[in-house]
């Protein structure tokens, strides 16, 4: 008997009815690290369990004979020493009722155990889930079979879509999709991308039992097992109250953005039409004779009106820009020319230190279509810049063509100079809308810090890029910008060039204030204006340029009894736009109903984007803005008078 305890895989001790131990196991022998079981055979029990390296302690081993010769059955118990799982079993022998041997078989059940615990916890953790996603109801949680079929159903699906376990289970997830989803092959779509991306995310509507639609956010991924496909998880959120909320703050945004058109409309008209008086009187005070000294201070007052009034500008173009209402139109651009009409300018105030220099690319083109006002607007603030913050050295222009396809020339312009350079610490922020480099209390050069960010938003709408770095040959700044030029086809750039031709062939050669005396004789002509200090103004400046026989209208509802008399008495109206009784558009209206063809001139100082497009389409025949520019009014009068002599 005793001889078949060597095969034995686990720890086993045998003892008498005395509890003399008369055998051990081979196993006991490994795991004890006993060299030979003589040294145990033939202990008390009690004492074999005492010592140091005794398997398992002895008051474990006591409990457990004890419980065996009591209960005269086999006990099985476990003991935790430490780390190690100890499970022991205890077999009392009996012969005739009489206790003849009892075996102890004890096991390191660690690992098992382990496994065990992760098997429960796993067990508990998928029980955890299952009930989790199946009551949870912020969430429409669901399986779907391998052919789209919905295969299980929680609480929060039911809650969203309406249907219940029984009614949805083994039906086509499409269901959940409109009428024209389903048309358009969607659902299938989903699972295609799933199946191939991994995952698919959308956000659509989708609908309940009843009919009504809510606003989805939906994932589905596949699921796989051992490389097959078991089905797809659907997790759909209804995102119905953030739509809303979002199409609330859109409407919020919309009306927030027509509010500050309103406001910058009604602003740029408030500031603007008593500038009109200021700016205009001044340019009569300065056609006075004056002495040195008056002479000076109309000087400053009237550098100090064109700043203010380029502020206005300013903040006018940037807020367009930012609406997103700003649009640049289509002409033909000489580079040349524009380049030297810009240089004219800057050369007549340019200090005696500094020097103004122009580097043209002999590959650039004659002629291409763009925005000449708006290049030379970029073009203009970059020289002003640099020519204001150089002292001395110089200011140079590089113009290029970076680069050309069938139908674009992309244009790289350059303006260096050797001015004070811009900090590090203040690129970042260069082309930053408001943002100047000097805000300290003794800054030497005024701005709205407008002009960078400005032109950053023009560059890019002529399809090009602005950027800035340091000089690289000495102290100072690079400021560059691209601008996407379309081709002129050669036909057109000919028409062009003939057009251009013919304007410099027309037969008054005679300098315009000279032409427009010329062109006033005998001219009658209607100012309606209901400003009392733009009233005198006007008809100081109309006078001024030849006109004798002008008549006001203080209202608009005078400007129609006094235009439409038989036969036409006025061949050129200037119309105010904001005025009592009738406005100058409905003016305008009614004078064009009455079937008078006499060019009406809308003088306003609304100057928002849209304003002279509006105007025109109103019947008026050209706009300008107040303050009143004296030489373009003049450029204004001479086509209309022209067009009437034509006509």
């Amino acid at each position: 008997m005793f001889q078949h305890l060597r095969s034995q895989a686990f720890g086993l001790v045998i003892s008498d009815s005395t509890l003399v131990i008369r055998q051990v196991s081979d196993s006991y022998v490994a795991v004890s690290g006993e060299s030979r079981r003589e040294r145990v055979v033939g202990l008390h029990a009690y004492d074999f369990f005492d010592q140091q390296n005794a398997p398992i302690p002895l008051l474990a081993a006591r409990k457990a004979f004890e419980a065996a010769i009591e209960t005269r059955r086999p006990h099985q118990s476990q003991h935790i020493d430490g780390q190690v799982i100890w499970s022991i079993r205890t077999v009392p022998i009996f012969s005739y009722d009489s206790l003849r041997y009892i075996q102890m078989e004890y096991q390191d059940i660690t690992e098992e155990h382990q496994r065990k615990l992760e098997l429960e916890e796993r067990l508990d953790a998928n029980e955890t889930f299952r009930i989790l996603v199946e009551t949870v109801k912020d969430y429409a949680i669901f399986m779907l079979d391998p052919k789209g079929k919905v295969a299980t159903w929680n609480a929060g699906a039911q809650f969203f879509k309406g249907y219940t376990r029984d009614e949805i289970v083994g039906k086509h997830f499409s269901n959940f999709y409109g009428q024209e989803d389903r048309d358009s092959g969607k659902p299938d779509r989903e699972l295609l991308d799933a199946l191939r991306d991994g995952r698919v995310e959308d956000e659509g509507w989708r609908y309940r039992k009843d009919g009504s639609r809510f606003w989805a956010n939906v994932v589905i991924t596949p699921i796989y097992r051992r490389d097959t496909l078991l089905g797809y998880s659907k997790v759909t959120r209804d995102l119905s109250e953030r739509r809303q909320a979002e199409a609330g703050l859109i409407a919020a945004y919309e009306e927030a953005s027509k509010l500050k058109s309103d406001f910058l409309a009604n602003m740029s008209h408030e500031i603007r039409t008593p500038m009109h008086g200021m700016l205009s009187a001044l340019t009569l005070l300065l056609d006075t004779t004056l002495d040195p000294e008056q002479l000076e201070l109309g000087g400053v007052i009237q550098q100090s009106g064109e700043l203010l009034l380029q502020v206005i500008n300013d903040i006018l173009d940037y807020s367009k820009l930012a609406s997103g209402s700003f649009t640049v139109s289509n002409n033909i651009i000489n580079f040349a020319d524009v380049i030297q009409s810009v240089f004219k300018i800057h050369q007549k105030c340019c200090p005696p230190h500094l020097s103004l220099e122009a580097h043209l690319d002999p590959q650039l083109p004659k002629a291409a279509e763009g925005d000449s006002l708006r290049y030379r607007q970029i073009l203009q603030n970059l020289i002003s810049n640099a020519t204001k913050f150089t002292e001395e050295g110089y200011v140079r222009l590089n113009a290029t063509l970076q680069c050309e396809d069938e139908q674009f020339y992309t244009i790289l312009i350059e303006v260096i100079d050797t001015g004070i350079g811009v900090p590090a610490l203040g690129s970042s922020t260069l082309f930053t809308p408001f943002t100047q480099l000097d805000n300290s209390a003794t800054k030497r050069h005024q701005g709205t810090g407008l002009g960078l960010s400005i032109c950053k938003s023009l560059a890019e709408l002529m399809g090009g890029n602005i950027g800035f770095h340091s000089n690289p040959d000495e102290q100072g700044s690079v400021f560059w910008f691209t601008a996407k030029l379309k081709k002129v086809h050669q036909a057109k750039h000919i028409e062009i060039l003939n057009d251009n031709l013919d304007a410099l062939n027309l037969p008054s050669t005679t300098p315009p204030f000279e032409e427009i005396k010329l062109a006033a004789i005998n001219k009658r002509i209607l100012l309606a204006e209901d400003n009392p200090i733009n009233q005198k103004v006007m008809l100081k400046i109309l006078a001024g340029l030849g006109f004798n026989s002008i008549d006001l209208a203080i209202n608009g509802q005078e400007a129609v009894t006094m235009s439409t008399k038989d036969p036409p008495p006025y061949h050129v109206i200037l119309m105010d736009i904001n005025m009592p009784v009738i406005d100058g558009v409905a003016a305008t209206i009614m004078i064009r109903d009455a079937g008078i063809r006499a060019p009406i001139i809308a003088m306003t100082a609304n100057a928002l984007k849209g304003h002279a497009e509006s105007y025109i389409s109103k019947g008026m025949t050209a706009y300008v803005p107040k303050p009143v520019d004296r030489n373009l009014l003049v450029k204004v009068l001479l086509s209309c008078l022209r067009q009437d002599q034509l006509s």
